[in-house]
């Protein structure tokens, strides 16, 4: 009797310590129905797809044939002949392909450090609901990245060659502005004016003519400096345009310095203006055609004139 007793009671607590978790349990289950719970997360769902939906997917856009005319980060502006200007975004699914070989059939992978300015690009886009573009395949001329690629490392190569020697004169230079220091005026002798192509800096034989006539005149003169100013017309970005000026400044002061024989250090610093300071409207063609020129001024100190 003694054995069946204790079973009992033990039989009894056990029971007893289960029906409170049970209870607990259920009333867990009665707090958060199972139908409140589905009804949530489908909601959820439901708005993430709603958003998903409302995103539209980037379509076609046009096709852009033009130069390169700017560059910054993952974007590039394609200026146009009739001097429209696209704004285009390239990302890492952009195919950029270079034509070359026979007939031009050969095509060769190239990375995005081959888009710089100056390259003539054809451009396949995709146009986003904003309007913005993204490039979906670009191409262009083997040859005219080769040109391009020349023409970049050329100018800086000239750029450090310039350098190099106004450093070499840099005694003579310091010693003729030291003089010149405080005084700050000078009396402008002469102005000679080239001028250039759209988009281009290259010297016709008429500028090279006029530019040696200009420094062959300097020469008679006693202290006399040149300043030589880059300027284009409108066309283009303020960026191209800025080095544009600056491109065909240098090329004007290179041609005086080695052929016409003026010396560096009787040269102040060039200076590319962009579209700054136009003479005449950029609203017309021969406008456009007189705002594209560098600057050539024989300059004076009016402390040392006459001296």
């Amino acid at each position: 009797m003694s054995v069946i007793s204790r079973n009992s009671k033990a039989f009894f607590l056990v029971t007893m310590l289960t029906v409170p978790i049970s209870g607990a349990l259920a009333a867990q289950q009665q707090e958060t129905p199972e139908g409140d719970s589905s009804t949530t997360v489908y909601g959820e769902r439901a708005a993430e797809e709603q958003a998903y939906n409302d995103v539209a997917e980037p379509v076609d856009g046009p096709d852009i044939e033009g130069i390169i005319s700017a560059r910054s980060g993952d974007r590039m502006q394609v200026t146009a002949e009739d001097g429209s200007r696209s704004v285009i975004t390239i990302n890492d699914d952009t195919e950029i392909k270079g034509r070359g070989g026979f007939l031009g059939l050969g095509r060769e992978q190239h990375a995005a450090t081959a888009l710089m300015n100056g390259l003539p690009v054809d451009v396949e886009t995709l146009q986003s609901s904003g309007g913005e573009l993204l490039a979906s395949k670009i191409t262009f001329k083997n040859d005219d990245l080769d040109t391009a690629a020349m023409i970049h490392d050329g100018t800086a190569q000239q750029f450090a060659q310039h350098g190099a020697a106004i450093n070499k004169n840099a005694k003579d230079t310091e010693a003729l502005r030291g003089r010149m220091g405080d005084i700050g005026d000078y009396n402008v002798k002469g102005t000679t004016n080239v001028h250039f192509d759209t988009g281009k800096a290259e010297l016709s034989a008429k500028a090279k003519n006029d530019l040696c006539a200009t420094a062959n005149a300097a020469k008679g003169m006693d202290n006399a400096l040149m300043l030589v100013s880059g300027y284009t017309d409108s066309t283009g970005s303020l960026e191209y345009n800025q080095m544009l000026s600056e491109k065909r400044a240098e090329r004007v002061v290179n041609y005086l310095q080695q052929a016409c024989g003026w010396k560096p250090y009787r040269m102040l610093n060039p200076t590319g203006m962009a579209e700054a300071e136009p003479v005449a409207s950029n609203d017309t063609a021969a406008g456009k055609a007189q705002n594209r020129r560098v600057a050539v001024n024989i300059l004076v100190s009016k402390g040392l004139d006459g001296l």
